[in-house]
């Protein structure tokens, strides 16, 4: 009978906590520009607090390596 109090308090818990953001790879971001748009957009309007999560690194290794696989593009390589 005390099982079910317990029960009923566990699931009311993980009912209420917070869903944690999906880390995207960096060769997920630069398949998808508009999420690396977004990305680098949010990380550059709240850097104190976000600079330092996966998707805010994730994004400025994408940005960086998105150019220069453009440019690998169009030389035809």
């Amino acid at each position: 009978m005390r099982r079910i109090p317990i029960f009923i308090s566990l699931l009311l818990l993980a009912a209420c906590s917070q869903e944690s953001e999906r880390t995207y790879t960096v060769d997920e971001l630069i398949a998808d520009e508009p999420l690396l748009s977004r990305t680098i957009s949010n990380c550059c309007n709240n850097p104190g607090e976000l600079r330092d999560t996966p998707n805010c690194r994730n994004a400025e290794a994408a940005d960086g390596k998105l150019p220069l696989q453009n440019m690998r593009k169009a030389l035809g390589g």
